[in-house]
């Protein structure tokens, strides 16, 4: 069983390491997720997946510069055993065929799933600093939400792949 996070004696150092390997399963999550589409023949959703990744590297590097700007090279004293999908697509959502609102849906579910994260968190946590930096990053996947239903509103209202027009053709043996 992983190690627990215990919030209330999070100290801000702890908190921005968290929210910086938050954003790195993240990524990782999402490269896998791009890299099985490819193979899959499905451009639009692997894409997109490549331009989550993208925004979770952004904001994995921007929180890393802060973290190092404050606690320099510190060691960590947090791990990713700790945590377990925050953001991070569950595995099984990945499927074969995926068109791209579906990719889009996936990744709502993973913003409200962080944003929840930390908004659940904030009822332990005691330290002034992690408190404003939890407060803000929950705010972050509120507009990340925001983002992702404004590239979906986008799409066609159904953009379903057949899979059947993927099928192979019988061989005679």
């Amino acid at each position: 069983m992983p190690p627990t996070i215990d919030f209330a004696t999070l100290s801000l150092q702890d908190a921005l390491d968290l929210a910086v390997l938050i954003e790195e399963e993240a990524k990782e999550r999402y490269d896998e997720f791009a890299e099985q589409l490819k193979i899959h023949h499905t451009p639009e959703a692997a894409q997109f997946f490549i331009s989550m990744a993208g925004n979770e590297a952004k904001h994995g590097a921007d929180l890393q510069m802060r973290r190092h700007a404050i606690f320099g090279e510190a060691p960590r004293r947090v791990s990713r055993a700790m945590l377990w999908d925050v953001e991070a697509p569950d595995y099984d959502q990945s499927r074969m065929f995926m068109s791209a609102r579906q990719a889009m849906e996936v990744a709502l579910e993973c913003e409200i799933k962080a944003h929840d994260f930390f908004a659940d968190a904030l009822a332990y946590v005691r330290d002034p600093d992690v408190r404003t930096l939890f407060e803000e990053l929950r705010s972050e996947e509120m507009e990340h939400q925001e983002l992702v239903k404004s590239v979906m509103a986008r799409l066609p209202a159904s953009d379903e792949i057949d899979a059947d027009g993927f099928a192979d053709d019988p061989v005679a043996h």
